[in-house]
């Protein structure tokens, strides 16, 4: 059965014709990666066209230890991290585990917040927006103020017995195979250590070996910040037990405790009051093992110590090579799906520090695709099915207060963390949202509930593990109702991607109850009779000195567009809820439009205040929503507000922050500028927001503007957005020829491209799930599939659109082009 292709790309306007289910072998994928239904098993790279990327072309690497932790080498399982230093007197492992956050339940809605709601409203109305945020941060903010913070378990350090001078040192992480490894030379004997984090097996492993038989000889002993007990449970294991710490007057609850075990081939080993001695070993294998008490965000008392327990047991039966096999089968189902080639020259054989610091004076080509593919590692090194989503730093942090808690931001940051999702063929790394939303909808509900006497459920600009959603921080940050429902938008998007109606289905309860909360809660702009959010603000961003509160800022209304619309669509797939669909469709209708103002620019708020904001080039650009994640912006469909758009992004300019860079990647990817892109993706690829681990710099550290700027690449190759598939719609001139294997695109299909002279020379388009194919390019395309012409048609010069059925392979080829290539 087809999918109606509407139902993709014309949320506005579709109307359901059935879903499909993938092809063969999905069950297969799913069973061996842990993934959902929705998960479709790719090609590996031996099937792309154009061949695979050569061994070592995926490796960041280094010729001296880390001496800091954003020159360590990051590694993880979803659930488990560790920075690894690489040291020759010692090797620190910095340990984390994704639930591993201070305090425990807590509500933080505000019950004084609904009596003081009208007046709060009046201010904003009558243009007392300084009052009406005193008003908000005495009465309406969540208790406690602050959000708690996501902890780190602390470390685990080695001490080796070797002495004498260093030689032929190499450190290096291969994101191929998701290793990390050390080789070096002392005193004439050549010590290699790898170590990996495994998600089949649920623990950190790290293997030394030596070329000369009794040479390994370390001590390793836990240490950590936070208050911990040490023990020595047996003979050759030794755990830290603790608790994460008591914040803002809400005592710690998550217990964990940390295990490590030798297994060693000759020699000794020995664990006593909490140190692991071995001694005299031609080998040694380390494994690492963290259990917590967390089980969801309202219980924190599970057993902590036979989930540590469990996975170390099971694993010290199993000889390394096979631990690392099953690692690395397991890591590339996911991360070869994808794979990029856009040429190389000589800065590839630097060490990668030395690249970055490079990159802007030297053709790195290869530079790019390294960067591109280490934000599709990280993801899945952070993400997988049944964690917690990745936060601010993903899972890696060293701290008891990281910056910014390393919380859930979701004004902006939990969003960018997952654009590389869907597109980059790691559509089960999206899985721990969809389950946090679930979360959301329980907690959000209490907030809506007290504050707004609404039902739903709400979220604001932050979230922790314990699934705060009130308001936080101050008024002038927190003042903002929409970010539950920008995360919500991600549920009609999967099923853009997918076509999986079972998920859909699954999840439309969240859908429906975040647009239940604005039926309840929007109200009457009495200016211009819209219907409007109050209180809200545009992220972070002052339209007036010290003042960010206002009503229906432009961004609220384009996500509560795409929200509106994604039920509409859902609920009428679904045979669900007709009276509310008309309501909201109704409601919809009374939203602002977007507006251009004076300066030629997308306005900001329903007030032409851009002129006057105090940040001209804030690093928030919220209004261009409408243009990237969402379609609302586009050239061909509304070009007005397309050049107001770009206006606006000539107007803010090109500084920033690392994650506000990586969105203006997407951004000018979408105004179809891709040399402006480009620009940009150099400015982030530089010492000062790029770390020497390829770590994105705020600065501090931040994974988001890793994972924007892999999306960005990806939207110089691939848009499937506005109603089409468009190849290579801003590829830069400064990458005139490569290859790509792998991406997914809106209507489930799967593309590979080749394209030489900054042309397309070819594409296989794999259909997952029967839609029409509506293709984009700068020529007319001809399309084969099992050896035979197929029927298409053109309804625009570079347009070309056709019938697809599930499980079949398209070759698009320029018209005018040899028939051979690719």
């Amino acid at each position: 059965m087809s999918m109606d292709r509407r139902h993709f790309f014309a949320l506005s306007t579709a109307t359901a014709a059935g879903a499909a289910g993938l092809p063969s072998g999905t069950a297969h994928a799913a069973e061996q990666t842990g993934a959902t239904s929705d998960t479709t098993t790719a090609a590996t790279p031996d099937d792309a066209a154009g061949g695979t990327t050569l061994p070592g072309e995926l490796t960041l690497w280094y010729p001296r230890p880390a001496s800091e932790w954003l020159e360590a080498l990051p590694i993880g399982n979803g659930r488990l991290g560790a920075m690894v230093f690489g040291g020759t007197d010692t090797e620190r492992l910095q340990l984390n585990e994704d639930t591993v956050w201070a305090g425990g339940p807590y509500d933080p809605a505000n019950p004084q917040g609904l009596s003081n709601l009208p007046e709060i409203r009046r201010r904003v109305f009558a243009g007392e927006w300084g009052d009406a945020q005193a008003l908000i941060d005495s009465t309406f903010m969540g208790n406690p103020l602050s959000e708690l913070p996501y902890q780190t378990v602390g470390d685990l350090r080695l001490t080796f017995s070797s002495q004498g001078e260093v030689s032929d040192y190499r450190r290096e992480l291969d994101i191929d195979s998701a290793t990390t490894s050390v080789r070096y030379t002392q005193s004439g004997v050549t010590y290699r250590r790898e170590i990996i984090a495994s998600h089949p097996d649920q623990v950190i492993a790290l293997r030394l070996t030596a070329d000369t038989p009794g040479s390994i000889s370390f001590t390793a002993a836990f240490d950590s910040p936070q208050s911990v007990t040490g023990s020595s449970p047996d003979r050759i294991t030794i755990a830290i037990d603790g608790t994460g710490q008591t914040r803002s007057g809400i005592t710690g609850q998550v217990r964990f405790r940390a295990l490590a075990r030798a297994c060693a081939e000759g020699g000794t080993v020995g664990s006593e009051d909490g140190k692991l001695t071995v001694a005299g070993a031609d080998s040694a294998t380390l494994l690492v093992s963290i259990g917590t008490s967390y089980t969801d965000f309202g219980n924190p008392t599970g057993d902590h110590t036979a989930r540590a327990a469990a996975p170390l047991n099971a694993a010290s039966d199993v000889p390394f090579t096979t631990l690392r096999k099953r690692h690395t089968d397991d890591y590339r189902r996911l991360f070869r799906r994808v794979t990029l080639d856009l040429g190389s020259t000589d800065a590839a054989k630097l060490p990668t520090d030395e690249r970055v610091k490079n990159f802007a004076s030297a053709s790195d080509p290869q530079l790019v695709s390294l960067h591109y593919q280490f934000g599709r590692y990280l993801l899945i090194s952070c993400s997988r099915p049944g964690t917690q989503p990745a936060n601010l730093q993903g899972i890696w942090n060293d701290l008891l207060s990281p910056p910014w808690s390393c919380r859930y931001t979701i004004n902006i940051n939990t969003e960018m963390n997952y654009w590389p999702a869907p597109v980059t063929n790691l559509l089960e790394c999206w899985e721990p949202v969809f389950d946090m939303l679930a979360d959301l909808s329980v907690s959000g509900a209490r907030t809506a509930r007290t504050q707004y006497g609404a039902r739903g459920w709400v979220a604001h600009h932050n979230v922790d593990g314990w699934r705060g959603t009130a308001p936080c921080d101050q008024a002038f940050y927190g003042t903002w109702p929409t970010g539950g429902a920008w995360l919500a938008t991600s549920i009609w998007d999967h099923y853009l991607f997918t076509g999986d109606k079972e998920a859909l289905r699954k999840r439309y309860p969240v859908l429906r109850g975040a647009v239940l909360f604005f039926l309840d809660t929007l109200v009457t702009d009495p200016s211009s009779g819209h219907l409007v959010t109050c209180p809200s603000m545009s992220p972070e961003h002052a339209h007036h000195p010290d003042a960010s509160v206002c009503a229906g800022p432009t961004m609220d209304n384009q996500i509560l567009r795409d929200v509106f619309d994604g039920f509409v669509i859902a609920s009428e797939l679904l045979g669900e809820d007709a009276d509310m669909r008309a309501e909201a469709r109704t409601v919809r209708g009374k939203l602002p439009p977007m507006k251009i103002g004076a300066q030629g620019q997308l306005q900001e708020w329903q007030e032409d205040w851009d002129a006057i904001a105090p940040e001209q080039n804030h690093r928030h650009i919220s209004h261009l929503y409408g243009l990237h994640p969402s379609n609302q912006i586009t050239k061909r469909g509304t070009p007005e507000l397309f050049a107001a758009a770009r206006k606006t992004m000539e107007q803010r300019g090109d500084a920033g922050t690392g994650w506000s860079l990586a969105w203006k990647i997407n951004f000018w990817a979408r105004l179809l500028e891709g040399d402006r892109s480009f620009k940009l993706l150099g400015d982030l690829l530089t010492p000062e927001r790029t770390a020497p681990n390829l770590f994105d710099l705020h600065p501090p550290f931040q994974i988001d503007g890793n994972f924007g700027a892999t999306s960005g690449i990806t939207e110089w190759l691939l848009q499937s957005h506005a109603g089409e598939l468009h190849l290579l719609p801003a590829l830069p001139p400064a990458l005139p020829d490569g290859r790509i294997h792998g991406l997914v695109a809106r209507g489930g299909f799967e593309v590979d491209l080749t394209w030489s002279d900054a042309a397309l020379a070819d594409c296989r388009l794999r259909s997952r799930i029967g839609t029409r194919a509506v293709v984009r390019a700068t020529t007319r395309l001809k399309v084969i599939a099992q050896g035979k012409p197929v029927q298409t048609d053109h309804p625009e010069p570079d347009l070309t659109s056709f019938d697809t059925v599930p499980g079949h392979t398209y070759r698009l080829t320029p018209s005018d082009g040899p028939a051979g290539l690719g």
